[in-house]
């Protein structure tokens, strides 16, 4: 989702009997509490694998692409070929994570996924790849990506008692960006060492300990599909998904602040961040640096499973002003420690971000429409990323690249201090433990 991307079983059907602490989620290290429950440990592995994956697959399907003909364009036409697709079909993820089982759903696409990327290592291995084959086969990835997300993120609440929401979001969201930093700096090492398709066979190879892992996964009945005879055409329960979306004031404003956000970020940090460490401190350095914003992201998810602030979404969405910060550096100062500094502290604040809006859409939505509300978000969140990345050549080359970073930094802080101006936004409170019913928003 909002916020670069986003289950919990047990006893509760609803997704939100309160949040803000419970055991567990004070001081004494409870915020390990849901480890305990062997659905959520195998959710949480399961999504660490697939993450992990998924954080792999670039790296080495680049290098793939770049030993087959060495064209820029061909990669550009390979990777596009999968985010259109997932783009495409988020809605539809939403609509079926709805409707049918959503452990099934993970099991039947990490499967998928496993076979697919076994048939690109395949393709590589024995020399008979080739564009076509490696775009069909990308889209096939993209679209099971977009099967698999909203169900994984619905899934959360089912898997864990309702008053240790907040750590069971946080522990995920740790193993999840865990799982992005080992893939992408192990995807490099083995496509250099062993050669792009053997990296491919390892990807295939984690999808495959995914879909073991979510076999494992066993959650209360509601997790089952909608009966046939209270089922809805797809495109009527989109309109019922899209009304849920847009019937919350602070679900919007949230999503269209990180609209605007995720644009700049992605233009500011993915492409103009590259060009300004090749003409200061180098392309070596710059990893390091990115490496500090996922140590901070799993630092700042420690923090986040151990808060109890009733307001977490007010102090989540103000705390999204940090993402300035690294493009102010990068403008005005662009050193590797102060950048790094800036990096780790950007990391720590969005995890805040992240747990407090995954909590707060599973206590205030109804379960069986959440994973829907999940595809919005994400589709909001992602059709932005390609936006950005795009238009941050073009400007920059007619402002300057300083230019650009400054009014980038300018605009996150902008569209934060708006969505601070609703009154949903600085009023929805966590659920405190014990509470029977789900938080709900104040109106304005």
């Amino acid at each position: 989702m909002t916020g670069t991307e986003t289950g919990a079983g047990m006893d509760a059907t609803e997704p939100g009997h309160g949040a803000a602490g419970g055991p567990g989620a004070g001081p004494g290290g409870g915020s390990l509490a849901p480890l305990r429950h062997r659905p959520f440990r195998r959710l949480a592995a399961g999504r660490l694998l697939v993450y992990f994956a998924n954080a792999m697959a670039p790296v080495v399907l680049a290098f793939a692409v770049l030993d087959a003909t060495g064209s820029t364009t061909d990669l550009g036409i390979v990777v596009g070929a999968r985010s259109l697709a997932n783009v495409a079909l988020l809605l539809v993820g939403g609509v079926i994570a709805d409707r049918v089982r959503r452990t099934l759903i993970l099991q039947g696409s990490a499967l998928a996924a496993a076979a697919v990327q076994a048939a690109i290592a395949a393709s590589v291995l024995l020399g008979f790849t080739s564009i076509p084959l490696l775009v069909l086969l990308s889209v096939l990835n993209g679209a099971l990506a977009a099967l698999s997300l909203p169900a994984s993120a619905a899934l959360t609440p089912q898997t864990v008692p309702a008053d240790i929401i907040r750590p069971a979001n946080a522990l995920m969201r740790m193993g999840t960006n865990l799982g992005m930093i080992v893939g992408a700096s192990l995807g490099g090492v083995v496509a250099a060492v062993l050669g792009p398709g053997w990296g491919l066979a390892c990807n295939a190879l984690a999808f495959l300990g995914a879909a073991c892992c979510f076999f494992g996964v066993s959650v209360p009945a509601s997790d089952g599909p909608v009966p046939d005879a209270e089922r809805a055409h797809p495109l009527r329960e989109l309109r019922d998904g899209w009304r849920e979306f847009t019937s919350r004031r602070w679900v919007w404003i949230v999503v269209l602040q990180f609209m605007v956000v995720n644009a700049v970020v992605a233009g500011g940090i993915q492409v103009l961040g590259p060009v300004v460490a090749d003409d200061t401190f180098g392309r070596g350095v710059w990893g390091a640096v990115l490496a500090a914003q996922m140590a901070g992201a799993v630092a700042g998810g420690f923090l986040a499973a151990r808060s109890r602030a009733r307001h977490a979404l007010l102090f989540g969405v103000a705390l999204t002003a940090v993402e300035s910060l690294p493009l102010v550096v990068l403008a005005e100062a662009p050193g590797a420690l102060l950048l790094g500094l800036a990096m780790f502290a950007n990391g720590v604040a969005l995890e805040q971000f992240g747990v407090a809006w995954d909590v707060s859409l599973q206590e205030n939505i109804p379960p069986d429409r959440l994973a829907r509300v999940y595809s919005y978000d994400a589709l909001g969140s992602f059709i932005a990323l390609p936006v950005g990345e795009m238009a941050a050549g073009p400007v920059s080359g007619h402002f300057g690249i300083r230019a650009t970073l400054i009014g980038g930094a300018i605009l996150i802080v902008g569209a934060t201090a708006l969505a601070l101006c609703s009154g949903q936004v600085r009023g929805l409170v966590s659920a405190p433990r014990g509470t029977p019913e789900p938080a709900k928003a104040s109106v304005e």
